[in-house]
């Protein structure tokens, strides 16, 4: 068997590249090593392809991905050789508070994947990380395997947000982002039973998936016209629930703008220059919370059944495909929006 393994390698801003690496391996007893399925281009890697953040120069990256188990390590208990797997992108203890409490993105004894566009990935604290799927992936259609990955983070993302805005029946809310965590908020805000979904956006072809996931309006305008157009549409009162998946300032202050007093701000979107004001909030009664969306928990809680029964299909936000030795062109194809998410099959 070879100890090498093909890797999907940041090179510099603008420049991926696949090279041969070490094969990724068992390193501890509580640890997996798995053969990735499917894994993806996420949009906070393009904050580091478009040069927006530092990522260290010829490294592996990617941090989602579905796959199989092949090897186990002695400590790991609750899964084995064979396993059909979600690798949740942040890895968790499982134990601890923190964890019990439902954040696992949070564990101090944790942390987050970031070499998964590989064709072997090592899963430290699998007890307390991965998420067994039922059979193996050949029982599985191409549309639900796509279902099935975005639960490792885009998916479990987006619901966090709607959870994070705290969602209630009947509520109105805003969707600030029209990329595939912004989408899956729109299927998230539905499950917890929104009443109307306004989703921001304007390009077309998300606009449309948007009105697929539930979305019941679409406002295209930004800033100051963006906030004035969700106010007319609430009697000038503002969203119940505001979902905030782009992490911009732009996207964060309209997010304020357009809230009502006593609402929600779900956040998600890695924040770039944002400031929060004190004030801003105080006076509005705003809530502001969110962050790394807890995976395990979310798909334990709810989301893997919801794809398996195919109550949901949020595997529509991957609209290209590619394999490995083809991710320049799948970073590329994201970051100049000719598709939602690149897929990358193996």
């Amino acid at each position: 068997m070879s100890e090498m393994m093909k890797a999907a390698m940041f090179m510099e801003p603008g420049r991926m590249a696949v090279e041969e690496v070490p094969k990724a391996r068992v390193e501890q007893p509580t640890d997996v090593m798995i053969r990735v399925v499917r894994t993806c281009v996420c949009g906070s890697d393009l904050w580091y392809f478009r040069g927006l953040s530092g990522h260290k120069e010829h490294s592996q990256i990617g941090h989602e991905a579905i796959g199989v188990i092949e090897e186990a390590g002695d400590a790991v208990a609750d899964f084995h050789v064979g396993d059909f797997v979600v690798v949740p992108f942040p890895y968790s203890c499982g134990k601890c508070p923190v964890c019990e409490a439902g954040f696992e993105s949070c564990c101090p004894h944790g942390g987050y994947f970031g070499a998964n566009q590989a064709e072997y990935v090592r899963v430290p604290e699998a007890d307390g990380t991965l998420v067994k799927v039922p059979g193996s992936p050949e029982d599985y259609d191409d549309a639900t395997l796509a279902s099935l990955l975005t639960i490792s983070d885009v998916m479990s993302t987006g619901y966090h947000a709607a959870v994070s805005a705290e969602v209630k029946p009947g509520d109105t809310a805003v969707v600030m982002g029209d990329g595939a965590v912004g989408l899956c908020g729109v299927i998230g805000a539905k499950l917890l039973g929104a009443k109307r979904i306004i989703a921001m956006s304007r390009h077309e072809d998300r606009a449309a998936l948007a009105r697929e996931f539930g979305a019941t309006d679409v406002v295209a305008e930004r800033d100051q016209a963006a906030i004035d157009k969700v106010l007319a549409m609430t009697g000038g009162y503002g969203a119940d629930a505001v979902l905030e998946c782009v992490g911009s300032k732009q996207s964060f202050d309209t997010a304020v703008g357009l809230a009502r007093a006593g609402a929600v701000i779900g956040r998600v979107g890695l924040p770039h220059d944002v400031t929060i004001s004190a004030e801003g909030s105080f006076y509005h009664n705003l809530g502001i919370k969110g962050g790394p969306a807890p995976v395990r928990h979310y798909d334990l809680g709810g989301l893997l059944d919801a794809v398996l029964n195919h109550e949901i299909n949020p595997g529509r936000v991957f609209t290209a495909e590619y394999d490995l030795d083809h991710i320049q062109d799948a970073y590329e194809a994201m970051d100049q929006r000719k598709v939602i998410k690149s897929l990358i099959r193996f």
